[in-house]
């Protein structure tokens, strides 16, 4: 490997991070809130939220993300009514048509991922809450979306490295985020060893930070995993 090329490839793809870790933040985020309408209209009782969510995760899980994204970036122009919307400024651009898939896709995962946080939270607990007077929104605040997430936080946190890479396939609309730029330097130079080795340390990187910060918020989100911790620094002091 040309050691030279490799660092001039490096620096190349480091200028593509901040569009690669925007795409990925920004949908995460949007998907995060929609995954949770999703899970809560899976659990509210009332059977057409049920159904549409239901239908919504089948369509989105059962597609593949490169068949979405070429829907929403190509499909959508084709309808009139589309281009002549106030939502036509947006969803012309490569970015927000890139964003709206990676976000409709991430919120279809997620929301299952969230909803058996939800199932996981005993029943005795809420009831419990009941009777001590709670509201609805007190119980779900302070006793079952505290819960639910510490049960969530793992699978969840897969899903979001999965959304980073994923953010890989935004380079067929024309962004030029880390794939984008690496094909660009491949067809410019046909050395697609180098390339793609930078390329995939740049995103093992990445998510290498990311699963230390899921690992953190987990710790620090259970109070039973900081526990072993507090006592084993303490047995490292007694022994010095």
């Amino acid at each position: 490997m040309d050691i030279k090329f490799a660092l001039e490839t490096f620096w190349s793809l480091l200028a593509a991070l901040p569009l690669t870790l925007e795409l990925a933040t920004t949908s995460i985020a949007l998907g995060s809130v929609l995954a949770l309408g999703l899970a809560l209209a899976r659990l509210s009782g009332i059977l057409a939220l049920d159904l549409f969510a239901r239908v919504y995760v089948f369509l989105f899980r059962g597609t593949p993300l490169l068949v979405q994204i070429f829907l929403i970036y190509y499909g959508l122009s084709q309808f009139p009514a589309v281009r002549h919307s106030i939502f036509w400024p947006i969803l012309r651009e490569p970015y927000w048509c890139a964003v709206l898939a990676l976000m409709l896709n991430t919120a279809a995962y997620a929301s299952e991922i969230i909803r058996g946080g939800l199932l996981s939270v005993p029943h005795g607990q809420v009831e419990a809450a009941r009777a001590c007077g709670m509201g609805r929104f007190m119980i779900f605040r302070r006793i079952v979306m505290p819960q639910a997430l510490r049960q969530a936080l793992p699978g969840y946190g897969n899903e979001m490295i999965s959304m980073v890479k994923a953010t890989s396939l935004a380079s067929i609309i024309t962004l030029m985020e880390i794939t984008g730029v690496a094909a660009k330097l491949i067809s410019e130079s046909y050395r697609v060893i180098e390339v793609f080795v930078v390329a995939g340390i740049i995103y093992l990187a990445i998510n290498f930070a990311l699963t230390r910060l899921v690992a953190f918020a987990e710790v620090r989100l259970n109070p039973q995993l900081r526990a072993p911790l507090a006592i084993s620094a303490e047995l490292k002091g007694e022994a010095h």
